[in-house]
């Protein structure tokens, strides 16, 4: 046992010194510069600065711990720094589940799929548009649904085009805009509305304007929606390699996923009950040691994650409740 504790103390002194007062100054300049932070005043920037310096000491730490194997994933400082992890989900999530959700549209998938291919990854089949900014709307639900409708109309034309989640933010009128919404709610709204805009046709601005949708920059079509068996990890892989790009909530509230950076995603106070937040699986696969994961594609700019991605942890219990919510548009 002692010797264990010894090699456990010599390894983590190897990692670095701990983060001195100095080091942190610095890094506070810089990170202001890279991301172009001024405040108003010293109190405030004094408020900013301290809870960025707990964000660097925790990551700190996490990272200390996963470099002797006790975590799966890898922190990292990004443009969320400066924020508190309930300040992120109040400005930056925005998935909003009906109260009466109808499921009378649930997918009926082939079970008798005994088989699926190990890995299935959207990006390289030119489905995936590149990821965005929401800044601090409650718009994730948007930028979910329109990625979504985005890899099928892909799938149906083989033209990769970006859709316009302002375009829905502004006139699906049974969401709440920037103040969030439900992906299904989207679908219906395009199906209904006879289309949706391109984003160059109607650019993304992250706040709440009046409807502005055009015919004339319509993109894409769809013909309603289907939704995924609840909490079936099975079923949201069969419907990721026979449909293509899903969209999918999620819990968003730790600061593990906050500052998350790489590796395979895994928090077990991660809560599949409490969902708050909508992205886009794009697809699946394993790591060389066997670690299952999903690839889910954020939308919180390349500087959050493995630019802009993540790989969450597959057939974990259905961790984060990535399975709780999937559906995707019909063309």
């Amino acid at each position: 046992m002692l010797l264990c504790v010894c090699m456990l103390l010599l390894a983590a002194s190897a990692l670095g010194h701990p983060l001195d007062e100095a080091m942190l100054d610095a890094q506070w300049e810089d990170w202001k510069i890279t991301h172009s932070r001024e405040y108003n005043g010293l109190d405030e920037e004094g408020i900013r600065r301290a809870i960025w310096e707990k964000n660097m000491r925790m990551i700190e730490a996490h990272n200390q711990e996963a470099a002797l194997g006790m975590h799966s994933y890898e922190l990292g400082m990004n443009h969320l720094g400066d924020m508190t992890s309930e300040e992120v989900t109040e400005k930056m999530t925005g998935l909003q589940v009906p109260v009466n959700r109808d499921r009378s549209f649930t997918a009926a998938l082939d079970d008798k799929l005994e088989r699926l291919p190990k890995s299935v990854d959207y990006r390289k089949k030119g489905m995936v548009t590149p990821v965005k900014n929401q800044g601090s709307c409650g718009s994730c639900w948007a930028f979910s649904s329109a990625g979504a409708l985005e890899g099928q109309l892909a799938k149906l034309t083989g033209q990769l085009l970006d859709l316009s989640p302002q375009n829905l933010v502004d006139c699906v009128t049974e969401n709440n805009g920037c103040g969030g919404g439900y992906m299904t709610n989207a679908f219906k709204y395009v199906d209904e509305n006879g289309g949706i805009d391109s984003e160059e046709a109607y650019p993304y601005i992250g706040e709440d304007e009046e409807c502005r949708y055009n015919a004339s920059g319509m993109a894409a079509q769809c013909k309603g929606y289907k939704e995924i068996p609840e909490g079936d990890e099975r079923a949201l892989a069969v419907a990721l390699y026979k449909v293509g790009p899903v969209s999918v909530g999620i819990d968003a509230t730790l600061s593990s996923f906050q500052f998350y950076q790489k590796g395979v995603y895994y928090d077990r106070d991660c809560n599949k009950d409490d969902i708050n937040h909508a992205v886009l699986a794009v697809g699946y696969g394993e790591t060389a040691k066997g670690k299952k994961f999903w690839i889910v594609k954020n939308s919180w700019s390349e500087s959050w994650g493995k630019k802009g991605y993540i790989l969450m942890a597959r057939n974990r219990g259905n961790l984060c409740g990535i399975a709780n919510l999937a559906s995707y548009p019909i063309m």
